[in-house]
């Protein structure tokens, strides 16, 4: 009995030595997440640091180093010198709209998909599905002729109505697949109340649909805040350039304020950074819903 006991005592006291190793399996992806998020920060670090330089120390090559003195001036400069209020608010204001159409149209095309049964659902869906493979660039001659007939050239419209068309086919894919997994009993009910299809999806399918929704609504943005080639090709009146063009204002024919530059690109990608590391939760939630409910 006392050899048995002595060797359970041996084994307890051996337990939380071995709970706190790590085998070579996670040893080996521990040190891969570790790589990974370090290549993922770097360049946020680095954009950081560069924004504090002077023109010198950024054209001396000094890739790594620490900005000497923080010039904070640049970010002064990059705020009154680039128009930074007027191309904010003029992507806030493409970008809201763009967001609130794509979530009324991917919705409410969803719903009617996954939800009815009618005989070209999966035709229409389809259609959505090769919209995805479609590269914005390769209709950016269509567009301009089109576009020119209208007249909606220079006009915040010009780039709202393709960032709408763009975004729309992912957002109906994930909605779609979150969609069809919700249970008609809760439908059946409400007809039975005597709602009708626009009240059953106002009330009863939408607020289910919060995390997708959520997630159409980040990528969305992300996607819209950060484009260039369509704006660049509609826009060229300077009181309805989105943030992007905000890099020209500090370049002329011979110098550049490249500090200034860097101090404009870490303003015009901190409301991205803000909103994902706020709602970074509802894109895996949304993703993960559609794809194992889908």
């Amino acid at each position: 009995m006392n050899h048995a006991t002595g060797a359970a005592a041996a084994r307890r006291l051996s337990r939380p030595g071995q709970r706190g190793r790590l085998s070579p399996a996670k040893a080996i992806v521990l040190a891969f997440l570790s790589l990974l998020l370090v290549t993922q920060l770097y360049p946020l670090v680095w954009l950081a640091a560069y924004s504090l330089k002077t023109n010198e120390e950024i054209l001396s090559g000094s890739f790594f180093s620490l900005p000497a003195v923080p010039q904070w001036i640049n970010y002064y400069n990059a705020y009154v010198s680039g128009n930074y209020i007027r191309y904010l608010f003029n992507s806030f204001y493409v970008t809201t709209i763009t967001m609130l159409a794509v979530i009324v149209l991917s919705s409410m095309s969803a719903y009617a998909i996954s939800r009815f049964k009618w005989r070209l659902s999966r035709a229409v869906m389809l259609v959505f599905l090769i919209g995805l493979m479609i590269p914005m660039q390769a209709t950016l001659l269509p567009l301009m002729v089109m576009f020119k007939h209208m007249n909606v050239l220079n006009t915040h419209l010009s780039l709202i109505l393709p960032y709408v068309a763009f975004s729309t086919p992912i957002a109906v894919f994930i909605l779609n697949g979150f969609m069809r997994s919700l249970p008609r009993e809760i439908e059946e009910s409400a007809i039975m109340d005597g709602a009708g299809v626009y009240r059953t999806f106002r009330s009863i399918a939408l607020p289910i649909c919060v995390p997708p929704v959520m997630t159409v609504c980040i990528l969305t943005f992300i996607n819209v805040w950060n484009e260039y080639i369509l704006a660049a090709t509609f826009i060229s009146k300077e009181s309805l350039k989105t943030l992007p063009f905000g890099v020209y204002g500090f370049v002329s024919q011979y110098s550049a304020n490249y500090g200034a530059i860097g101090a404009f690109l870490v303003m015009g990608a901190l409301p991205v950074i803000l909103l994902y590391f706020l709602l970074s939760d509802h894109i895996t939630k949304g993703m993960v819903a559609g794809a194992v409910k889908g």
